[in-house]
């Protein structure tokens, strides 16, 4: 008696190579918004050339747009002559701090409007949402008045509290949890999962896209904020980074290779954390809209 032959399936056959040159070719639509992104790049390129030219370079009329050649006096004056490192940190620590707490809050906040059932919860809802037509500007007095009383002015639990939660990350989380399947939740109750035990074990782990696009828009705002810090902050040694940029520039003289070569140390954050979230900030917004 002989065995019968073992046969294999084949390997799964990868995409023809016809249809693999087509997905690299640029489309007409690649090829229409490569001279916008490049109208978009220039201003970064161009600072970027101006942080290694020098003070006569920049004050001259026009300026070159290429630096001649590359001079790091200009980082060099920055971290050795001005408290540029205190305000990254200050800026690194205000801005960590709100993201952590708007990912919490914001988070269970959307959970609750979208799941659970309360009185006035569709009318509690959509007053957090038109709290976004309010400008800062109109409640910075009051907001300024009510931190002096609790001795926070010219700290950074100031520039920390007033953005532990928001408008925009509250409806962002509620659209994404009213699209999650409640299938994946009722089986962790029956399983003996309490709604804590859900929201932590079940929900979050799904929702990373919509907390990553979450802490990349809250990073951008914190981190950019200048209005608010110049209002609370009166000491250099707890400025951030924009407010501590905005003191180089006098009425009289404006230190251009060190405000050039700030604004490249201050914008490389702002790019690696949009970089490394950018997947799961757009699978976030496609879903939003969807919703």
């Amino acid at each position: 008696m002989t065995a019968a032959p073992v046969t294999t399936a084949p390997p799964p056959a990868g995409p023809a190579p016809a249809a693999r040159r087509a997905r690299r070719r640029p489309s007409a639509r690649h090829l229409a918004l490569a001279p916008l992104s490049l109208l978009m790049v220039l201003p970064f390129l161009y600072m970027l050339g101006a942080s290694v030219m020098t003070r006569a370079q920049l004050n001259r009329f026009p300026p070159p747009l290429v630096p001649p050649g590359v001079d790091l006096t200009g980082y060099r004056e920055l971290l050795a002559s001005s408290e540029f490192p205190r305000w990254f940190l200050n800026s690194v620590i205000v801005s960590a701090a709100i993201v952590a707490s708007q990912v919490v809050l914001c988070s269970m906040a959307g959970y609750a409007f979208a799941r659970l059932r309360f009185a006035g919860r569709r009318v509690t809802l959509a007053l957090v949402i038109a709290t976004t037509l309010i400008p800062f500007q109109l409640t910075v007095i009051p907001t300024f008045l009510i931190f002096n009383r609790l001795h926070l002015i010219n700290t950074l639990g100031a520039l920390i509290a007033p953005q532990l939660a928001s408008a925009l990350g509250v409806y962002l989380m509620t659209s994404f949890f009213q699209n999650f399947p409640r299938e994946l939740e009722e089986a962790a109750r029956i399983d003996g999962c309490s709604r804590w035990g859900v929201f932590f074990r079940v929900v979050l782990p799904v929702a990373r896209p919509a907390l990553a696009a979450l802490a990349v828009i809250t990073f951008i705002y914190a981190w950019n904020d200048l209005f608010w810090p110049m209002v609370a902050i009166s000491s250099k040694e707890n400025y951030t980074v924009q407010a501590g940029l905005a003191t180089f520039q006098g009425q009289h003289r404006a230190d251009w290779p060190q405000i050039m070569a700030g604004t490249v140390l201050t914008t490389v954050p702002v790019l690696i954390v949009f970089l490394v979230g950018q997947r799961r900030f757009v699978q976030a917004l496609a879903g939003a809209v969807k919703g």
